[in-house]
């Protein structure tokens, strides 16, 4: 048989490499997230962690569906940086219909290089709030709307938008539909879905905040969901104002437990983590540090109740106290970063009537008389097995025991438990009746 010859060798090495290169995952995809919460640190570093990944995957457009009612204006800010400064165009979707982009949601929806609705959506309402929805100086009020104003003009002008219409969303909370939205340019596109908005971009030129331009041709493109890893996913969840507060109000009531019952560990163990965790949220968050004050006010308020029974006004009050420290905790702009009422409720109460029970246990049982050990026996009633001069033995508790008297007691006679001094006890007569030593063994 003859050998291959070079040409075959050849055309087999080309299929191979052609068989290999199609194995490759294609690039210049269409990334997608999905950011549909408020903005707060974890999804500025969600945002950030997305357009990194899509500048090392060199994709043609970093897609990002939004629904927020808005945010941090610090974290805002950093999103917005990132976005601008992306080599990769960032094409921001509000959707799905009912979704809106209010607020922080806004900034960050005109700092796009493709700004795009779906029906039923809406945007706007980005007027600076003041944390905690407390009143400032008319000074500096003018300050945070000038600052606000300002931001929103730069990214509006260098987009192309209409920068008179953006600034009223900042001025005078102005908000859109995505119709209004899209005939004042504010936007550029109102799209069913996403493959109608790449459709309607297909051939169009889009100008980057640098003011180079380039031509997006995204129609049919595979789009690549790219999801929140695990940490971030439990960070953002935690990030909830109401599961922060949640967390330290239990871990609060779990080292509670650790203190009446020292030795438990497990309650010890869960209070660290819990409070640990709502720490961490909010050291994150916009947080009143008096309000946490205030929680811990409640719990020394509920341990007077179950010490001195106030009738539950001291209950009440803590309750009030923990409520109010609740509601405050959260120092954010917006409601939706803020511990509702309805939780605050929730947590309290529950949590006001558990300490009480817990604290009056553990009153009762230190009150209450010993009954193991040496102590234990102290009044405790038992018999002379022999007489006691002042020396001799008695039965207690099912033992037989030396025993010193203070007067002679014969045998038979019922001994009272007076103290005990190692393995001896102290004793007395008792008015008890007479029992004989044969009886008491049997």
């Amino acid at each position: 048989m003859k050998p291959p010859s070079i040409s075959f060798r050849l055309a087999g090495a080309l299929l191979g490499f052609l068989l290999l290169a199609l194995s490759i995952p294609a690039s210049a995809e269409v990334l997608k997230i999905v950011v549909d919460d408020t903005i707060h640190p974890i999804t500025d570093e969600y945002i950030g962690r997305a357009l990194a990944e899509a500048k090392r995957s060199k994709d043609q457009a970093l897609l990002i569906e939004l629904n927020t009612p808005g945010g941090l204006l610090d974290s805002t800010r950093h999103i917005i940086e990132k976005i601008l400064a992306s080599p990769v165009p960032v094409i921001i979707y509000v959707t799905p219909s009912g979704s809106r982009a209010a607020s922080a949601g806004f900034f960050i929806l005109e700092s796009a290089d493709v700004a795009a609705m779906a029906p039923g959506t809406n945007t706007g309402a980005a007027h600076p709030v003041t944390l905690g929805g407390g009143k400032v100086d008319d000074v500096m009020k003018e300050k945070m709307e000038n600052d606000a104003a300002a931001l929103m003009r730069s990214v509006a002008a260098k987009r192309g938008r209409n920068v008179e219409v953006a600034e009223s969303t900042v001025r005078q909370s102005k908000s859109f539909t995505e119709q209004e939205a899209l005939s004042q340019k504010l936007i550029d596109y109102v799209a069913a879905s996403e493959q109608d908005l790449l459709k309607q971009m297909q051939g169009k030129t889009v100008k980057r905040f640098d003011g180079k331009t380039i031509t997006l041709n995204l129609a049919g493109e595979p789009i690549r969901p790219f999801d929140m890893t695990l940490k971030q996913r439990i960070l953002a969840f935690i990030m909830d104002p109401n599961v922060a507060f949640i967390l330290l109000a239990i871990g609060a009531l779990a080292l509670y437990a650790e203190f009446n019952h020292p030795g438990a560990v497990v309650p010890g163990t869960v209070g660290v983590v819990f409070i640990l965790l709502a720490v961490f949220a909010l050291n994150l968050l916009p947080t009143r540090f008096a309000a946490v004050v205030l929680i811990l006010a409640s719990f020394a308020l509920f341990a007077l109740e179950a010490k001195f029974s106030a009738h539950g006004v001291l209950a009440i009050g803590g309750m009030v106290t923990m409520i109010l420290g609740g509601l405050l905790l959260v120092d954010a702009p917006i409601p939706e970063m803020r511990v509702h009422l309805l939780t605050a409720l929730a947590v309290s109460i529950p949590l006001g009537a558990i300490t009480v029970f817990l604290m009056s246990i553990a009153l009762k049982a230190r009150a209450n008389k010993v009954v193991t050990g040496a102590q234990g026996l102290v009044g405790e009633i038992g018999i002379a097995q022999t007489p006691l001069s002042p020396h001799g033995k008695v039965f207690v508790h099912g033992e037989l025991w030396d025993a010193i008297s203070t007067v002679s007691v014969a045998a038979g006679q019922t001994v009272v438990v007076r103290g005990v001094d190692g393995l001896q006890l102290r004793v007395d007569p008792s008015p008890a009746v007479q029992h004989t030593p044969a009886a008491t063994m049997a």
